[in-house]
């Protein structure tokens, strides 16, 4: 969610920049003018529609069913200006599931398995079945015992850290201790 948030930063802030001009736009009405003339032999109404222009959502069309992008657009329409943009997101997740079909369907299955491991939840997934990710060309126990020996290369190494850091704990000395005691005793005869 960090990389999505870092990567999509600016989006996400034009975005919500164009929800907050939405929320303080006015409702518009069409103004309707009315002009009436009167004459001895003719009479008539004629009624001018004078509608604002309105911003509409550019459509992107991704017209492949093999790509891995994802079409966004949006407009906002006030009573003076109209705005309106789109863009695609590239999907890295359906790259990836894709990358690792083609590799299986030409029969390298421990390089589709490889780059399925570049996802955490694979890796963590493989390691909990005890099916550890390749490294390198090694699988099996190699493989886990080469993790183990390298772990920064791992997709979740942060997290990992995390877990497998040990918390540090005060311990109190009986040298520590006596010392405490004492201050607390002159404090309480003085």
């Amino acid at each position: 969610m960090k990389k999505f948030l870092k990567k999509y930063k600016s989006e996400l802030i034009a975005g919500f920049i164009l929800w907050i001009l939405l929320a303080f736009c006015n409702n518009s009405h069409a103004q309707t003018n009315t002009v009436s003339s009167t004459s001895s032999t003719v009479s008539g109404t004629t009624t001018v529609d004078r509608t604002p222009s309105t911003a509409n959502a550019p459509s992107i069309v991704i017209n492949n069913q093999d790509i891995c992008s994802v079409a966004s657009s949006m407009a906002i329409q006030s009573q003076i200006l109209g705005i309106a943009g789109g863009t695609t997101f590239r999907d890295l997740n359906c790259e990836r599931l894709k990358l690792a079909r083609a590799l299986n369907r030409m029969g390298m299955k421990v390089g589709a398995v490889a780059m399925l491991c570049q996802d955490e939840r694979i890796f963590q997934a493989m390691e909990m079945a005890g099916t550890p990710c390749p490294y390198y060309g090694l699988i099996g126990k190699d493989a886990a015992q080469a993790w183990i020996d390298n772990p920064e290369k791992r997709p979740d190494y942060e997290k990992w850290v995390k877990d497998n850091t040990p918390e540090t704990e005060e311990i109190v000395t009986d040298e520590v201790a006596f010392s405490i005691f004492s201050l607390f005793l002159m404090l309480l005869l003085f």
